[in-house]
């Protein structure tokens, strides 16, 4: 969504629509909605990191399908490397606009909707850093891959953690939230300790063996319960407001669908976390995280697939009236991603052939959602409009 704190607009430099219009981009039909090329610097919210996570999720989905085909890695990993090079531009942009613009930047933490989009660039990070590990080997040699998925596995870590007690701190101690604004992005600041416990124990074997490795174990286990249990907080205050008959305003409601986020990544932590635990605990316990991998994530699976139902109902409902695209229609791709990831895990685990199907079905509903969604934010992003001044008053309707 493109919802940030009310006021930057009024400290743009003054337009120059002739200049800008006349210039080199505008040739080649870039950014022609704006009055001049810098606005859009001035515009970088942190939910345009959900564009890295949707189209990093679609390459780390295909590398662990169970079901291969032929071009499909060399696919996965040009994905790779294309959100690789799109987190890179979008930490230089962030980077510009809080050089430039700080009161803007820092005016996104009192915004009542995106303030909970500062759990996108940690999730951003540990996405693209699970796709070096899986496929960047191929390009980079599994040493450099393992360092740099390290790298960016604690990095995405820390700032996770950070989203996960600051933004709720926030929300506890400021008046930014109405009564009743509970909608899916509430789920973004809390998901990415999810997030590395499922991409943490893709390392475990990298780690040094001994109290190192149990120690990454166990840290893993533990930030899978700090999401598990705030998800179930949030995901119930949602509930409630939809049985409220209020599914808030348009705009908003491919956040529902960031409530498969949690549940299917937490299918994945559960059952990388179970196959893993076998190099850092001795037989009894080992065996029983990976029973409790399938324990847990076939029930979860299945109250995934109905709130795909609802969510998927919900939004043809408000298509039919107006939808309009935003940033929020990221919210398509990397939740449902988590669900193929977690399908997959499930489908090695048991053996299972209809979780195999439903799985590449799953793959396969993801790329169709995240051509649709990338083509779209290019060419949105590219014109302009996308990353125009936001208004003063657009993130008010939260609440509505």
């Amino acid at each position: 969504m493109t919802t940030t704190a009310p006021g930057p607009a009024s400290r743009l430099p003054a337009p120059a629509p002739a200049r800008a219009r006349s210039g080199r981009l505008a040739r080649l039909g870039l950014l022609t909605d704006l009055e001049q090329p810098g606005q859009a610097l001035a515009s970088i919210t942190p939910n345009w990191f959900a564009a890295v996570m949707g189209t990093g999720i679609v390459a780390v989905a295909a590398a662990s399908l169970p079901e291969q085909f032929p071009g499909l890695r060399a696919a996965a990993t040009v994905g790779w490397g294309l959100a690789a090079g799109l987190l890179i531009t979008l930490i230089l942009a962030t980077a510009g606009h809080w050089r430039r613009y700080p009161q803007t930047a820092r005016g996104h933490a009192r915004d009542p909707v995106m303030m909970h989009f500062y759990g996108a660039p940690p999730m951003a990070l540990l996405t693209v850093g699970t796709g070096t590990l899986l496929l960047g080997r191929d390009v980079l040699g599994l040493t450099a891959a393992v360092d740099i998925d390290w790298a960016l596995w604690l990095a995405g870590t820390a700032l996770g953690l950070v989203s996960a007690v600051a933004v709720p701190y926030l929300m506890f101690t400021r008046p930014v939230t109405r009564p009743g604004a509970v909608f899916g992005g509430w789920l973004m600041p809390i998901v990415p300790p999810m997030v590395s416990a499922s991409a943490g124990a893709l390392l475990i074997p990298h780690a040094p063996a001994g109290q190192l490795r149990l120690t990454m174990l166990l840290g893993c286990y533990a930030m899978f319960g700090i999401s598990l249990i705030a998800s179930a907080l949030v995901i119930a205050m949602i509930w409630g407001r939809l049985a409220r008959g209020d599914a808030g305003p348009a705009r908003l409601v491919p956040t529902l669908w960031i409530v498969l986020g949690p549940l299917g990544q937490s299918v994945t932590a559960a059952n990388l976390l179970g196959a893993a635990a076998r190099d850092a605990l001795p037989a009894p316990y080992a065996a029983g995280l990976r029973v409790f991998g399938v324990a847990y994530g076939v029930p979860v699976w299945g109250f995934a697939l109905l709130w795909a139902v609802i969510a998927a109902a919900i939004t043809a409902r408000t298509a039919r009236r107006h939808l309009p695209f935003s940033l929020t229609w990221w919210s398509f791709t990397f939740p449902v991603g988590t669900c193929v990831t977690g399908t997959t895990a499930l489908a090695l685990a048991t053996g299972s052939a209809a979780l195999r199907v439903a799985a590449a079905a799953g793959y396969a509903a993801l790329v169709v959602a995240w051509l649709v969604v990338a083509a779209r934010t290019a060419r949105g992003a590219g014109r302009g409009w996308l990353v125009a001044p936001p208004m003063a008053a657009a993130g008010a309707g939260a609440g509505k």
